[in-house]
């Protein structure tokens, strides 16, 4: 039976293109019905020519990407995998690179990992408006902002705008400490995190301070007119119909936006409808709106979320006799 043995200069670069993630090694195994064992910096291949082939070109794959600067992720793995397996003719990486969104510096270049995120990613750059709809993980937000972002740099916008809805989720605004700003924050953390993982402190304040950047409540969008700007409203299953129908004809000459938000975690009132559903039942065939649904697979956090996501899944179809 045909052997290869596949050599990387360390263990941790293996590693980085396996996504960091030993159980991608099992993946390949069974994807492509091969032998596979790994030790220290190597990967040993047994089976037929074609498998062996196959995984071969996975890796080659795989190290284009990391080479250039890209972050692996296992559900990245996958999708080479079914690419290669397809034997459509394209090639993964070069498709995978040239929707890059950032990479400058010492920060790692942000890829669409999964084939969601890369209809997500298309999507952004042909329509004015985009909905990104899934469970937590599955980079709805961090891909907005990379987008924002990148039109930012590329000048193709004059602002980046960020916004959610200030719902509470068990614990009243009105009895956390501080004044309305140190209220508000805690909803708006996680826009902040997103933009420093992408972009040193400092020059995320400066933009901020030059008003290139601005994250607010969805309240504060009502009577304005947002020309020029690239637009993420966050969180969107919890507005209202009324706010998600005032923000979305905020938009002016030269704007887009991303609506991003979860379906399943309404955190609204018993009996106040979402403005997120009701987007999505009206705009489907809408000129210059798109939609893309995210699912368990494009989770790109830890292993174990997209199974725990997946059980909940499981569990409440069993619970609702569907």
């Amino acid at each position: 039976m045909p052997v290869e043995t596949l050599t990387y200069e360390t263990p941790q670069f293996l590693l980085k293109l396996l996504g960091d993630d030993l159980g991608s090694l099992r993946l390949l195994a069974e994807f492509f019905c091969v032998n596979v064992t790994s030790r220290e910096g190597w990967v040993r291949l047994e089976g037929d020519e074609g498998p062996i082939a196959a995984v071969r070109e996975v890796f080659v794959q795989l190290e284009r990407v990391r080479r250039q600067g890209g972050e692996i992720s296992s559900g990245m793995v996958r999708l080479v995998a079914e690419s290669v397996q397809r034997e459509s003719g394209d090639a993964p990486a070069e498709a995978i690179m040239q929707l890059k969104l950032l990479g400058v510096g010492k920060r790692p270049a942000v890829l669409a990992k999964t084939r969601g995120q890369i209809a997500y990613v298309k999507a952004m750059r042909e329509a004015e408006v985009v909905f990104g709809m899934g469970p937590a993980g599955t980079g709805k937000t961090y891909l907005a902002m990379a987008q924002g972002l990148h039109c930012l740099k590329e000048k193709t916008v004059q602002r980046l705008v960020l916004t959610r809805p200030a719902v509470e989720a068990g614990e009243a605004l009105g009895f956390l400490p501080g004044d309305l700003k140190e209220k508000i924050f805690p909803y708006l953390r996680p826009l902040y995190d997103a933009l420093y993982d992408m972009v040193e402190p400092e020059e995320a304040e400066r933009l901020i301070e030059r008003g290139s950047i601005e994250i607010a409540p969805l309240a504060y969008m009502r009577g304005r007119t947002l020309k020029n700007a690239f637009i993420i409203l966050d969180e969107a299953q919890n507005t209202t119909t009324e706010q998600m129908l005032m923000f979305l004809t905020r938009l002016g000459e030269g704007a887009r936006c991303v609506v991003t938000g979860d379906p399943s975690q309404v955190d609204l009132r018993r009996h106040v409808k979402s403005g997120l559903r009701e987007a999505v039942d009206l705009l489907q065939d809408v000129e210059g709106v798109k939609f893309v649904a995210f699912e368990a697979k494009d989770i790109v956090r830890l292993p174990v979320v997209q199974r725990i996501i997946e059980a909940y899944q499981r569990g409440r179809s069993l619970n609702t006799g569907s």
